[in-house]
């Protein structure tokens, strides 16, 4: 811990920044306590001017705490909210209307980067003089900036909560003393909505036809539904619902080989736009689609948070933090077994049952229901 202080105090001297900034940081970070979560409600007899709102990483978290931050900007339409996050997330956010500034915060995911990059970047934090600091991240780094920029009003998010993402950041923010959050979230509003469509379009997309978004994104095999899986389900869907549908496959290239063999398999059902989108082009196209079947991914969360009917299939992730949440989303995960939520990257009883138990004749069934139930929403809604 000493050694820390000193690289740290280090830091902020050659930075120009006052050593009591590094001191009182030193200060809270040594509580005996290290769970602890504190919060400093609003008191002011006037609403908040100028609001910071902290979420470095990953992507679906930063994706979860948008449409919170949307629903209290409505709260407070006077205030300027601004937004710090990753650099390599801050493409989606920079698209957001409710956003006056987005910082972000260089270094990857090397923490050294991560902390050197935010000393520098404090100066100009400082002279935003922030009356609120919403820290939804809550590591010794976003603890650091908020002591830093000693706002009048703060709130912590609580990270070992047993309660799902979204519920946390919600509580965090009532935490704030304004009105409750409501429990129907508003749509995200992008400055451009246009971003992506052309692609869409150029890939050959047909929109008198429904769009389904096939996922297959779970970062390693105990997070993965069998790819057959996936060419079943289109199949049985065309055969037993609807015939008139387009999948598209979207996200990073380490998805490529498996968007290439479902459009082998599937052909002209199958549109790929693997690699060649932004987050924020992503976020705009998922709009257009009427269901996403999806493996634990950032464009999970995209999709849940837009109010899309959802079908998440979850293997070894552990649901209560990170499963979407919503009348028109259903997570199966696999709570229900003695060697569920086991987080291993490999099964070790080589089947994944976890996830092969769930046929695509069923997940055909579930994902029909959902989206009646859209349909008859929007029925009772016009």
């Amino acid at each position: 811990m000493l050694r820390f202080a000193r690289k740290l105090c280090t830091i902020f001297v050659r930075c120009g920044l006052p050593l009591s900034i590094c001191m009182s940081y030193m200060t809270s970070a040594a509580s005996p306590n290290k769970e602890t979560v504190f919060t400093v409600p609003w008191t002011g007899t006037t609403a908040p001017a100028k609001i910071l709102v902290i979420r470095m990483q990953a992507f679906g978290d930063v994706v979860i705490t948008l449409p919170y931050v949307q629903a209290l900007r409505a709260v407070l339409p006077a205030a300027q909210f601004h937004f710090l996050t990753r650099e390599e997330f801050s493409s989606l956010p920079e698209n957001l209307t409710m956003f006056k500034r987005v910082h972000t915060l260089g270094g990857g995911r090397n923490p050294g980067r991560q902390w050197l990059k935010a000393v520098r970047l404090l100066p100009s934090l400082l002279q935003e003089h922030y009356d609120v600091v919403i820290d939804l991240q809550r590591n010794t780094l976003s603890r650091m900036i908020r002591t830093a920029l000693h706002p009048k009003s703060y709130c912590e998010f609580d990270r070992f909560s047993l309660h799902t993402a979204a519920e946390r950041t919600k509580n965090t923010i009532d935490t704030l003393g304004f009105a409750p959050l409501p429990s129907l979230l508003p749509r995200l509003e992008l400055r451009d909505t246009s971003t992506g469509l052309d692609q869409l379009l150029s890939a050959n997309f047909n929109p008198a036809k429904k769009l389904f978004v096939l996922n297959p994104a779970g970062s390693f095999e105990t997070k993965n539904w069998p790819l057959d899986y996936y060419v079943q389900f289109v199949q049985a869907w065309s055969e037993t619902i609807d015939g008139n549908v387009q999948c598209l496959i979207m996200g990073t290239e380490s998805i490529l080989a498996k968007s290439e063999y479902l459009k082998n398999r599937l052909g002209d059902k199958i549109i790929s736009l693997v690699g060649s989108t932004t987050q924020s082009q992503a976020f705009n196209i998922l709009q257009k689609a009427d269901l996403v079947l999806t493996e634990d991914s950032g464009l999970m969360h995209m999709a849940w948070v837009s109010q899309i009917p959802v079908v998440a299939l979850f293997g070894s992730t552990k649901s209560a933090w990170s499963k979407p949440i919503g009348r028109f989303s259903l997570c199966l995960d696999s709570s229900d077994l003695e060697c569920g939520e086991c987080a291993r990257p490999t099964c070790r009883f080589g089947d994944i049952h976890c996830l092969t138990r769930h046929t695509p004749e069923v997940i055909v069934k579930i994902a029909h229901g959902l989206l009646l139930r859209k349909e008859s929403d929007a029925q009772g809604n016009a």
